[in-house]
């Protein structure tokens, strides 16, 4: 059912933010995406060397969480190079989006790269190929917690994991496998390979969980998925810093001003939003929440649906 919107909500985009300022706020710059690749690996080097350094009952599930937000945030680097949007150079695009965000999580850029843009450009239909990632929401609490057992406690994980070298293209595989021959160099140096365990349990029984909140989060509440309007199909949630930390890396929470101008870079979308904000552009709907508990609160129906 589609919503109906009061008289005077519905502002144009073009009413709220002027070529000008777009133009400015689309400008990537290689600094600017080096900083953001840079920071990202350094809180997983230092996750890494907070469990070597001072191993405990409290640092490893620390750094195994912090590890998992990493990998989350590498994907988010890979989205990024994929539309060409984290750096200026369009090589540099290419070989970060390849050999780092893509070889981290294992995904090639370019066939992510075929994939996503399909996305963005049949969103709000039932051609978009992430539909079936969020159809079911809103869900009952049961299935909710059903969903996020299974992403922690591994089957998720182990079945993305044989799903994704049931038939390998091992040309395709080369940036992964570089990648972590890399990463076990690394702690091998620093006289800890048995670090490189936290790799794959933040890969098998975390990540899994915190994609699952980034889909949510991103379509699984949004007002309408089947309606062509972003502030409709698509949603931002608010991060506060510590949810930045794990699971909104890079920006990746403003996913709603993403899908509005997908050439804006990650560093600048906290501008974008903040100008829209001002401007009433998200008057009249529900496009925004502010913190993931509030948000997956939205993806769980009310009692008297669940009791029905």
């Amino acid at each position: 059912m589609k919503q109906t919107h009061p008289p005077g909500n519905d502002r144009k985009l073009s009413d709220c933010v002027s070529r000008e300022e777009l133009r400015a706020l689309s400008r990537t710059t290689n600094w600017q995406g080096g900083l953001m690749l840079a920071g990202n690996l350094a809180l997983l080097a230092s996750a890494f060397a907070l469990a070597i350094a001072w191993p405990n009952p409290l640092t490893i599930p620390a750094a195994v969480l912090i590890i998992a937000g990493r990998q989350l945030a590498l994907s988010i680097v890979l989205h990024d190079c994929a539309h060409k949007a984290l750096f200026r150079s369009a090589w540099l695009n290419e070989f970060v989006g390849q050999w780092i965000g893509g070889a981290a999580v294992d995904v090639p850029l370019q066939l992510y790269r075929d994939y996503h843009l399909n996305h963005h450009r049949h969103a709000g239909t039932d051609r978009d190929p992430d539909q079936g990632l969020v159809r079911a929401y809103p869900v009952t609490r049961d299935s909710l917690r059903r969903k996020f057992t299974r992403d922690l406690t591994g089957q998720t994980g182990l079945k993305e994991m044989v799903m994704a070298w049931r038939k390998p293209d091992w040309r395709a595989k080369l940036p992964f496998l570089t990648f972590q021959l890399v990463l076990v160099a690394s702690l091998a140096a620093a006289g800890a390979v048995w670090a490189y365990a936290l790799w794959w349990v933040a890969r098998l029984f975390v990540y899994p969980a915190i994609m699952r909140l980034r889909n949510i989060g991103e379509h699984g509440v949004a007002t309408d998925r089947y309606d062509t309007e972003p502030r409709l199909n698509t949603h931002t949630t608010i991060a506060r810093w510590f949810e930045r930390l794990v699971v909104a890396p890079n920006n990746v929470n403003y996913h709603l001003e993403h899908h509005m101008f997908a050439a804006v870079p990650p560093y600048n979308l906290p501008r974008l939003h903040r100008l829209l904000a001002r401007r009433g552009y998200y008057e009249g709907h529900t496009c925004i929440t502010h913190g993931y508990p509030a948000m997956l609160a939205k993806a769980v129906r009310p009692e008297a649906q669940q009791a029905a």
